[in-house]
């Protein structure tokens, strides 16, 4: 039986989140609203506001929400970090603030499952500290969605990797003290059985920056998510994170969980564009009364809560698999979510903005920002249609073909069937309406 019941002591602490995040994190993304500044601990006068917020998390107990006990984290369940996360993501800053922003969360997972003791000293141990920030190159222009196109490669020469080639969109690689970077490392395997996952610092002599993309409405040229260049790269052979040619198996360690986390940070996100929606619709008058009596509004609003709520089972029933120990029967579970993810997202926080008119289309509310970010939901961490595909599939495996030459509820196969059963005429209970 699935039970979503809280601990009250948990309970206790969800409510000083949801406090501490409406007097303190929700004024700092009005201070410091530059996109990338969550990403970039060398920013001093940031982090002189940011610094005394971590330590009241850390004096809660709740810095590093997804990690376990071990690596200093609280050791939640899935399912409990669901409502942590949707708090959270309401917020551009929250992730950063409580020591779980990705793509660290998911980099420190890797390096803690297939980094040496020296990887964890020297970059599992700060990263988790928030005192660097990281990086997971993957993406190329050549291959985004089907990492078998990739083309960067590194050779293995002597007791070094020599990397050479181009990602692109290695987000926050700029600020970052090191890259994840997968790589072709063998050519003639299986396309599944070519990539390698390498841990590249990004001081390494041969690394450049072709360019730094940004999302839809920030400035050209200046962006976060950038091009890079690997000119013989030359790193260690210990810095082969997993085995060789295992890089798929190294980034799904990373991309389950990254996937359900973002799923429950998109419910908060749209729980917040709902607040604003429904502030709105009270306080606008159009035609002698506010917009919550007119019926349109009403149903636009009731729909998108909705939505967020189908949403958020589906995540919370994702989670509890995560919790009962059911990773694989999970996965197209996750597959679902990241779709949901995309959709939903689009359809709320157009609703808000359409809702609040200019106000809404202008960079005077946290929605345009909002809409910036789900453009990428449908492809980032692989288009929405590989996952349908992914789930489609996952549901084929539960059927087989027809027994015979009608489907198993073809009527008069039915009706034969049952007749034989009951031993009486199907004929014998239809006399129409008079009868």
């Amino acid at each position: 039986m699935i039970d979503f019941r809280l601990d009250p002591a948990f309970e206790e602490k969800l409510e000083w989140v949801r406090t501490f995040v409406r007097e303190k994190i929700d004024p700092l993304d009005a201070l410091i609203d530059e996109h990338v500044a969550p990403w970039n601990p060398r920013d001093k006068k940031a982090m002189a506001v940011v610094r005394p917020l971590q330590a009241e998390v850390r004096a809660q107990g709740l810095w590093g929400l997804h990690l376990p006990p071990e690596l200093g984290g609280p050791g939640f369940g899935q399912v409990e970090l669901c409502h942590l996360n949707e708090i959270l993501g309401r917020t551009n800053w929250g992730p950063t603030i409580f020591g779980c922003q990705a793509p660290d969360s998911g980099n420190s997972e890797i390096l803690a499952r297939f980094g040496t003791e020296e990887h964890k000293k020297r970059f599992l141990e700060p990263l988790l500290a928030n005192e660097i920030v990281s990086c997971f190159s993957m993406t190329e222009v050549e291959g985004g969605s089907d990492p078998t196109q990739f083309r960067c490669s590194a050779v293995l020469e002597g007791d070094e990797w020599v990397i050479n080639g181009e990602k692109w969109f290695s987000s926050n690689a700029a600020q970052a003290e090191f890259f994840i970077a997968m790589v072709v490392t063998e050519p003639d395997a299986p396309r599944y059985e070519r990539l390698s996952a390498i841990i590249v610092p990004h001081d390494t002599p041969g690394i450049s920056f072709v360019s730094q993309p940004g999302m839809a409405g920030e400035p050209y040229p200046i962006g976060s998510h950038s091009h890079v260049r690997y000119d013989n790269v030359r790193v260690p052979r210990e810095n082969l994170l997993g085995e060789r040619g295992g890089g798929f198996k190294v980034a799904q360690a990373r991309l389950g969980g990254g996937r359900i986390h973002h799923a429950m940070r998109v419910i908060g996100m749209c729980r917040k564009a709902i607040d604003m929606m429904g502030e709105r619709a009270h306080s606008r008058i159009t035609q002698g009364e506010t917009l919550a009596r007119k019926q349109l509004v009403q149903v636009d609003i009731g729909q998108c809560w909705i939505e967020v709520e189908q949403f958020k089972l589906l995540v919370m029933r994702t989670a509890w698999m995560f919790d009962n120990h059911m990773e694989k029967e999970a996965l197209p579970w996750i597959a679902a979510c990241k779709v949901a993810c995309a959709q939903i997202s689009h359809n709320v926080i157009f609703k808000a903005m359409h809702m609040l008119g200019s106000l809404g289309v202008s960079n005077q509310t946290p929605l345009a920002r909002m809409w910036s970010s789900l453009l990428a939901m449908g492809m980032a961490d692989g288009p929405t249609e590989i996952h349908q595909m992914f789930a489609g599939r996952a549901v084929l495996k539960n059927y087989r073909a027809a027994p015979g030459r009608f489907p198993t509820d073809y009527i008069p196969d039915l009706r034969a069937r049952a007749e034989q059963i009951f031993g009486v005429k199907a004929e014998d209970f239809h006399h129409g309406i008079a009868g």
